[in-house]
């Protein structure tokens, strides 16, 4: 049995994507999983701001169509890039084990951005990011960064910015980890929500959802959901200045969250049981809502 699995042409796309590949492969005897290699309108619009270039799902929505087409069985996605709002006859099948949540510093120029000469320009094209760092230094300035891990590395190394923030998970599953000078901790930098998960999509309750059930990581879909409850209550899509952190220990979750929505930043954290993450998610953006 062959399955076809829609994945973005990226570096970082296709080794997640590979990596779903040989663990279906495995679980499952007999069975073989061909690439879909499609662009995104993400991809191809590198010149404007994520914000700019048409909002949720900019990297998500071509690899769903081809699901729903039936061109693909399966779409692997970086979680934190999927909107809340999974597309109607469509499915999470499976949210594999989180890679490392934490985001990382890459200069030229300073071992931490805490370093940094006053007024020094970061790039980041996160929103999440920038208010983050804002709190401790108001004083950076940003500037917009996009493009792939070894763009946005050539950009650092070649001293266009001071430095720039990015998602360890995808410096690591490149091999690319040394290239990290700091690594910022929850109290300098929560995550976007999902981020370092990998989440496996179909048709909701067909034979691809099945078989991609057995990748499924019960701890990471709880802790997913929670977090991706929390961003889904503000309304605040995964381009807004909100970071979340869930963390199961036994039967219960910890949550903590960033919200930067308003004209002061939140931070705010609450624990409940790790069954109801959804409900935890809820709760805490209702706080924050307040």
């Amino acid at each position: 049995m062959k399955l076809r699995l829609a994945t973005r042409g990226s570096a970082l796309a296709l080794t997640q994507s590979r990596t779903v590949a040989a663990a279906l492969e495995a679980a499952h005897a007999g069975l073989g999983v061909e690439l879909v290699i499609l662009k995104s309108t993400g991809d191809q619009r590198t010149d404007v701001p994520l914000s700019s270039a048409g909002g949720m799902g900019l990297f998500t929505k071509e690899l769903e169509q081809a699901l729903l087409r039936g061109e693909a069985d399966l779409a692997v996605h970086s979680l934190k890039d999927l909107p809340t709002q999974v597309a109607p006859g469509l499915a999470l099948a499976a949210i594999t084990a989180r890679e490392d949540w934490r985001d990382a510093w890459l200069s030229a120029a300073s071992p931490s951005p805490w370093q940094l000469p006053e007024g020094a320009v970061v790039g980041t094209g996160s929103p999440r990011r920038r208010a983050q760092l804002a709190v401790k230094r108001p004083d950076l300035g940003f500037v917009e960064f996009r493009g792939n891990v070894d763009t946005r590395l050539a950009k650092v190394e070649g001293g266009k910015v001071a430095g720039a923030v990015l998602a360890l998970a995808g410096l690591n599953r490149l091999g690319l980890q040394a290239k990290a000078a700091y690594l910022f901790t929850e109290d300098e930098m929560l995550p976007a929500p999902g981020q370092g998960f990998v989440a496996i999509e179909t048709l909701d309750r067909g034979e691809a959802f099945e078989l991609c059930r057995a990748l499924n990581v019960a701890a990471a879909f709880a802790e997913a959901s929670c977090e991706r409850a929390l961003l889904a209550r503000l309304e605040a899509g995964c381009h807004a200045p909100v970071a979340a952190l869930a963390r199961t220990h036994g039967a219960q979750m910890h949550l903590k969250a960033f919200v930067g929505l308003g004209p002061k930043p939140l931070l705010l954290e609450a624990e409940g049981p790790a069954s109801e993450g959804p409900a935890l998610g809820r709760d805490l953006a209702e706080k924050a809502l307040g």
